[in-house]
């Protein structure tokens, strides 16, 4: 009997699930997608979108306990809920349209708070304006709103696409031998080709994986704090109009924090480093901070979460037949999640698709977008790092008041520091773009300046729109 022929028929009594399978997706593939938030569902729907374009016929399930039809905690996504203009442009290409119901409120001008008075940073372009949505389905006891969930949106596109939706709670993920194996709360377990972790950082499925294994080793974390305050429509055009109110305060460890209206509620984030009841009490008794809201008194919380966001890449955000997308991967720093998902979920399923589910595909063709988005927060930590200076530095908050609030006055001046505390804001451009503007000649000498005349005594200069401060600085 020739070689060949012993090699086949060995094969043939091999069991299946010992022949080693190749590390492609083919015709009845089966794929995981855990999570179904912004990155597992967006992943689903390119994944089936691009297999379609491939002639592949693979199958998509995607994990997820909640239904976010439901208000409050059992259908909450931790998130503040922004997204750019920019963002919302790149899903249309993708055929994803956001309808009216989804986006709670466009944001039309960001209002910067700070001790020394107040400016209105209007969209430096028209494209640049966002969008306030609800992550889940809105806040606690608000069943009478009519409100839609972006999250369930994106999920009911995944479904139309072809995507299964399961019920069940994923409470580990190993692999046996050329499979991955996924087992759930209620004894559940099932074999794929490909398993997409898109759970993101509050799940403890990610701290099962890495006591699992010294190979990985989940993102790293920090508390945050978000909540919503119930004020009515009426209430809010009057007081919080169509601007999301941005504050400016020497609080340590806050690095950001804003109000952003939303139909009948304003959510407030508090990001920064661990948030904490000291931090908090600090930030509620501000004036500056109080005087957003009707009376002066803040409003009792509807309800409130502390989610745990990433600050910091999981590694590696790939194995074999293994990806980590979303926030369970690589993010923005404090900015940007939903659009960070977007851009995981999409180089994720270009990789499955095209190249393969092997640790060397995704090294090779979804890693490098991870240390694009490693690199670009590492000049984040900087930019934060100077508005933390700035914070502490009444100097310096007067002279960027003053130089914004010109700016906002004057249509025919640049917008160089409009632009980027606009862009520092909303996420829109990558830290490495707002910082590298910072260092053009024109605006450090405009800043200069403003820093200059910001502080000199009262009345020897006039400068920009905003409420009048201690010193008496007239601002027109």
């Amino acid at each position: 009997m020739k070689m060949a022929e012993k090699l086949q028929q060995l094969g043939e009594r091999v069991p299946k699930r010992q022949q080693s399978l190749p590390k492609t997706l083919q015709d009845g593939s089966r794929i995981a997608v855990i999570g179904a938030g912004p990155a597992g569902s967006m992943f689903s729907y390119f994944v089936i979108n691009m297999a379609e374009a491939m002639g592949l016929d693979v199958a998509v399930e995607m994990f997820e306990p909640r239904h976010f039809c439901h208000r409050g905690p059992a259908g909450c996504n931790h998130c503040g809920g922004i997204v750019s203009e920019s963002l919302v442009q790149r899903l249309a290409t993708e055929g994803i349209m956001l309808p009216d119901d989804v986006v709670q409120r466009g944001i039309e001008s960001y209002t910067l708070h700070m001790d020394v008075g107040d400016v209105e940073i209007a969209t430096p372009l028209m494209e640049k304006r966002i969008a306030a949505v609800y992550r889940g389905n809105g806040p606690r006891n608000s069943e009478p709103l009519d409100t839609c969930s972006f999250d369930r949106y994106l999920l009911e596109l995944a479904q139309q696409k072809g995507a299964t939706v399961v019920h069940r709670l994923v409470t580990d993920v190993h692999r046996e031998d050329d499979h991955m194996c996924v087992h759930c709360a209620d004894q559940y377990s099932q074999n794929y080709d490909l398993v997409v972790l898109a759970t993101g950082v509050n799940s403890r499925l990610m701290e099962t994986l890495e006591s699992q294994t010294q190979e990985f080793q989940r993102p790293g974390r920090t508390k945050t704090f978000i909540c919503e305050f119930l004020l009515g429509r009426k209430v809010i055009r009057e007081t919080f109009g169509p601007s999301m109110h941005v504050f400016l305060l020497d609080i340590p460890r806050l690095e950001f924090a804003a109000l952003i209206p939303k139909g009948d509620y304003v959510t407030l984030c508090l990001l920064g480093d661990d948030i904490n009841d000291e931090l908090m009490e600090r930030f509620f008794n501000s004036p500056e901070v109080r005087n957003c809201f009707p009376g002066g008194t803040i409003p009792a919380q509807a309800c409130h979460c502390y989610p745990r966001i990433n600050i910091k890449a999981a590694r590696p955000a790939y194995g074999d037949r293994l990806v980590f997308i979303g926030d369970s991967g690589a993010t923005r720093l404090f900015k940007d999640g939903i659009g960070a998902a977007y851009r995981t979920a999409k180089a994720a399923a270009k990789t499955v698709v095209f190249h393969g589910v092997s640790a060397e595909n995704f090294k090779a063709h979804y890693a490098p977008l991870c240390r694009a988005i490693n690199n670009d927060n590492q000049m984040g930590k900087v930019v934060f790092g100077f508005g933390s200076l700035v914070q502490k530095s009444r100097f310096a908050r007067r002279g960027i008041l003053r130089m914004t609030a010109n700016e906002q006055n004057q249509s025919d001046r640049p917008k160089r520091m409009s632009g980027v505390l606009w862009d520092l804001f909303s996420g829109s451009a990558p830290y490495t773009d707002v910082f590298l503007r910072t260092l053009h000649p024109a605006y450090l000498g405009s800043l200069f300046w403003n820093l200059l005349a910001g502080n000199l005594p009262a009345g020897m200069i006039r400068n920009g729109h905003g409420r009048s401060e201690e010193r008496n600085h007239v601002e027109h």
